[in-house]
């Protein structure tokens, strides 16, 4: 007969070797040196992409050259500075979400606490606090800051998985009551993989992946010589770690530019173009209204459901007695379609590329928890008009004409707009013009020629460019740009 003591010594011993989340995390940060940690710097170089800019909807996103980069961690104040050089991979260049890259493209950006910037070529901050999540979640998604967010974190959880037939320890737990956080332990104690999820306006819940490989010991700290995060399942980043400096000096102070700067606000300002046409701008991106006799049309949608709300809170004020039945869309692009889903709440049916279609619907259908928007909160089903060459909206006395841009090298999708009684053109990224005195490039983007070459084969007489980024100007400012002035 088994004794009760012997029992109760027996379950006493077993729960003294049963491992949890904090004894995973513990062993995790004394392999990798984390516990006397305070600041890391790591340089690399590699490839980086941009997200939502890729040529075609299904396309991944965009790669260039990674030619230099360095990040530096201060894991006390979650402070990070991120300095990322580029150039030109893909030639010719498709995508980017900005002119082709010239030379070698710099950005730097920061974060530390509550408060996300960015650093231009002139050294000057600008807010940039909309990023202020990602960014701390970006320190998370280091080794060490993982080990370092995990060990304070309440609550972590524990599982085994397997992935692709290897079997991990999960520790997961929640960072700023919002962002769910994965880590994926191996049998040494190593961490291979962050998995965590951002949201965004055109893929919802989207999720987010580093891996880490190749482990070296740096002055008693391990860290990987290799790199790779995806983002949207597409490759975002792919950095083969060369230097590694423990415990390196740190000074991100924030700048006062940064600290009194005012909250962000959405601003729209309207502009008359002509009798039932206004140029609706105020931000980075812009949108035109169109009223005909029984309805209004929008062009373009961009960067997200605050700014669509903002935009079509001026479109009632301005034509307020009749319903917004279209949303013309230019092309897939993230920063130019992220709002269009608040149109379809609106009831309005989405003009777009008949490539677009399948790619919206689908994204469409993505989980929204994070954020969720007016579609997600009262679903509704979309509408779509396609157009292949080309597709008009006429009431009899107006017109408005959208045409496939062909040949244009920035995006397969890509819509432009024609009013031609008024003559007045209304096109996305291909041209943006310069600012009041400011000097013509000596060189003119590929994208800016291809606008000319369709402005030529469609025979369109163009009198005013209405573009979706930048100011509205006569098209003599085209020609100058080409050096065709008249």
């Amino acid at each position: 007969m088994i004794k009760k003591s012997s029992v109760l010594l027996a379950l006493l011993a077993l729960a003294g070797c049963t491992r949890t989340a904090k004894n995973v995390v513990d062993d995790v940060g004394k392999n990798i040196g984390a516990g006397n940690l305070k600041t890391l710097q790591y340089s690399g170089t590699g490839f980086i992409y941009v997200l939502g800019q890729n040529y075609r909807p299904t396309d991944p996103w965009p790669k260039f050259n990674l030619t230099n980069y360095t990040r530096l961690l201060d894991f006390d104040r979650n402070a990070s500075r991120e300095e990322a050089a580029r150039t030109q991979f893909e030639n010719p260049p498709r995508g980017g979400g900005n002119q082709p890259v010239v030379g070698e493209l710099r950005a730097v950006t920061l974060v530390n606490g509550d408060f996300a910037w960015n650093l231009g070529a002139n050294g000057a901050a600008a807010p940039a606090q909309a990023a202020l999540d990602e960014r701390q979640l970006q320190i998370v998604m280091t080794p060490q800051g993982w080990v370092k967010a995990a060990a304070s974190a309440a609550n972590p959880t524990m599982e085994s998985r397997t992935v692709d037939g290897k079997m991990f320890t999960v520790v997961s737990f929640t960072m700023k009551g919002k962002y769910k956080v994965d880590g994926f332990v191996n049998d040494q104690n190593l961490l291979e993989k962050v998995d965590t999820w951002l949201p965004n306006p055109v893929l919802g819940d989207m999720a987010v992946e580093t891996t880490f490989s190749g482990y070296k010991d740096y002055s008693g700290v391990k860290f990987p010589s290799k790199i790779v995060q995806t983002q949207g399942g597409f490759p975002i980043l792919e950095l083969n770690v060369s230097d590694v400096k423990p415990n390196a000096a740190v000074d991100l102070p924030v700048p006062d530019a940064v600290k009194n700067a005012p909250a962000p606000s959405v601003k729209v300002e309207s502009q008359k173009l002509a009798d039932g046409v206004w140029f609706l701008g105020g931000g980075t991106h812009n949108s035109v209204l169109v009223e005909f006799k029984d309805y209004v049309a929008v062009v373009e949608a961009p960067l997200n459901e605050e700014r669509s709300l903002a935009v079509i809170a001026e479109v009632k004020k301005l034509v307020p007695n009749k319903p917004i039945k279209y949303l013309i869309n230019s092309h897939h692009h993230f920063d130019h379609s992220g709002g269009i889903r608040t149109y379809v709440a609106q009831g309005a049916t989405i003009i777009t590329h008949e490539m677009n279609k399948p790619f919206y619907e689908k994204t469409f259908q993505m989980p929204r928890t994070m954020e969720p928007d007016s579609l997600s909160k009262n679903p509704a089903a979309a509408a779509f008009e396609t157009v292949t060459d080309k597709y008009e909206l006429s009431d009899g006395a107006r017109k408005l004409d959208m045409y496939a841009a062909q040949g244009n090298g920035h995006n397969a999708d890509l819509l432009i707009a024609y009013l031609p009684k008024e003559k007045i053109l209304i096109e996305p990224d291909l041209f943006t013009p310069l600012a009041p005195g400011a000097p013509t490039p000596s060189a003119v983007s590929p994208f800016t020629m291809s606008l000319q070459d369709n402005l030529q084969r469609l025979k369109l007489d163009v009198r005013v460019i209405a573009p979706l980024h930048g100011r509205v100007v006569p098209v003599a400012e085209l020609r100058k740009m080409l050096g065709k002035a008249s």
